[in-house]
């Protein structure tokens, strides 16, 4: 019995009260009757909303709305601690519900319901959701004086927002919630890697992209080169510098996985050395002065933790066209000026000329104490309640280090007891040329929500998933992405471009 049917059952009950008139009948009044829900720490409104007639506020352009079917349009405000306002939406069809639910994740410290991320969802049929994680905005200084708002944040908000989804689904729907998946990139598959270690029974089946997992670790990474870079002008790398960079490191990497297509497809064992571009007497325009070769250095390196003693990992050889003037991608350095600035030191005129790494990376991970952190390895309860687990992440990303990705994996390999324990449950997808959850020179657009309902619905174990790159809107090259650590081995004949002449293979 998936464990949604065992929810149900459970929360029903509950529920006799207003079953009456909310006898799942997929209508206006059914819809309407949402509101009048009695749930603990939860204010309801809910709507019918016409096909084609959702509008989402503030947004500019309402076009991606318009194709969207009827659904009962439900918000609410949920309260699990005193100082609480989290935000919700559920879109439950009207018609033609595939008997499935599936919340969507957040990025950086947004603080709003993702509406375009539900629309793919809806018309697929499915029960969909989303939260503001407890605030508005897109930093941190919510947690100001504020801890249990950083808690909603870190992840009692996805899990409330779960367990009041399932509720209004099971008031709303007569047929079972077979069902409940979890999708999100960047924060958002952080706050999915929380929900399985967590919350094991909240959803069957997680997709984690790019997960910022190391929370504390990232920012640490992004302050410290971007410290160094304000103190040392000289050393930052201008655009045409980094693009020297990237030319020369795939130069020097892109044949280690057996086939020249202008991706690295094995950064982590690419031993490209930056000192080759130091600038010699006489020296031209393309060549890089000491301090700059040692900023690279700095990019790629992946320092110890004082207080972990794991390593916080650097960007990797590929990423290099994502850099930026002060290393790491502005949304890392703001994403970790305001962990610092709010979350750590709580002064809102905190700057990073004041960050020492030894002794701050430390303070950092004591006041975080695994609430944005999502780092226990121990995945042992989510997998034998049958929940299934893909990660993925872009072998170039110069935002959230994809070494963060493979760490991880390795931890929990080495926590419970091999890849082959493990492998019928969760599985990490790397790929080549890939950058921050899309985009980059490599294949990047796949599905991986289909591959996640065929493993948890029909056993079907994803060996492979095919990847697509597009120019114009044409596909011009696809691959096959591997389970980590199988990589893929073009079989030696056929156009490189193609998926079908690539196998997946060990190292």
């Amino acid at each position: 019995m998936p464990r949604q049917n065992f929810f149900r059952w459970f929360a029903v009950p509950a529920l006799l009260c207003v079953a009456p008139v909310l006898a799942a009948q997929q209508s206006s009044a059914s819809c309407a009757e949402l509101s009048s829900l009695l749930l603990p720490n939860v204010s309801i409104a809910a709507e019918v909303v016409a096909a084609g007639e959702f509008s989402a506020p503030g947004a500019g352009n309402n076009r991606q709305y318009q194709a969207l079917p009827e659904f009962c349009h439900v918000t609410a405000t949920l309260t699990p601690s005193s100082d609480s306002d989290i935000k919700m939406e559920l879109w439950l069809p009207t018609r033609g519900w595939n008997g499935k639910y599936l919340a969507v994740g957040n990025g950086a410290f947004t603080g709003n319901v993702r509406h375009a991320a539900l629309v793919l969802p809806l018309s697929r049929g499915y029960a969909a959701s989303s939260t503001d994680t407890g605030h508005l905005g897109n930093t941190a200084s919510f947690g100001l004086g504020h801890p249990e708002k950083v808690v909603d944040f870190g992840w009692r908000a996805v899990h409330e927002m779960n367990v009041t989804s399932k509720r209004l689904i099971a008031a709303y729907y007569d047929d079972e919630l077979n069902y409940s998946y979890f999708t999100g990139c960047s924060a958002g598959g952080r706050q999915a890697m929380k929900e399985a270690q967590r919350f094991p029974d909240d959803f069957d089946g997680i997709v984690a992209g790019a997960p910022g997992a190391d929370w504390t670790g990232r920012a640490a990474a992004a302050l410290r080169v971007a410290t160094h870079l304000q103190a040392t002008p000289t050393a930052a790398l201008p655009a045409q510098d980094r693009e020297l960079v990237y030319t020369a490191s795939v130069a020097a990497c892109d044949a280690d996985d057996g086939v020249v297509d202008g991706l690295i497809g094995k950064p982590a064992q690419c031993r490209f050395d930056p000192a080759v571009l130091a600038c010699g007497a006489g020296s031209s325009n393309s060549c890089l002065r000491p301090e700059q070769v040692n900023t690279v250095k700095m990019l790629y390196s992946s320092p110890l933790n004082p207080a972990t003693g794991r390593p916080i990992t650097g960007l990797l050889p590929g990423s290099e066209m994502g850099w930026t003037d002060l290393g790491w991608t502005e949304s890392a350095r703001a994403t970790g000026l305001d962990q610092y600035r709010y979350l750590v030191y709580g002064e809102a005129d905190w700057t990073i000329d004041s960050f020492a790494f030894e002794t701050d990376i430390v303070r950092a991970e004591q006041a975080d104490n695994d609430t944005l952190n999502a780092l226990d390895p121990n995945l042992r309860e989510f997998f034998d309640l049958g929940g299934k687990l893909i990660a993925y992440h872009g072998w170039s990303d110069p935002q959230i280090s994809p070494a963060n990705a493979t760490q991880y994996y390795q931890s929990v390999v080495d926590t419970l007891g091999g890849r082959a324990a493990i492998h019928d449950s969760y599985r990490l997808f790397m790929a080549p040329g890939m950058g921050h959850c899309a985009g980059g020179p490599g294949p990047n657009s796949f599905d991986a929500l289909s591959a996640l309902e065929a493993w948890v619905e029909r056993g079907e174990a994803p060996d492979s998933i095919t990847a697509e790159h597009r120019s114009d809107g044409e596909v011009d090259r696809s691959r096959p992405l591997c389970p980590y650590p199988e990589v893929a081995v073009y079989t030696g004949s056929g156009s490189i471009d193609e998926a079908a002449n690539f196998s997946c293979q060990a190292p």
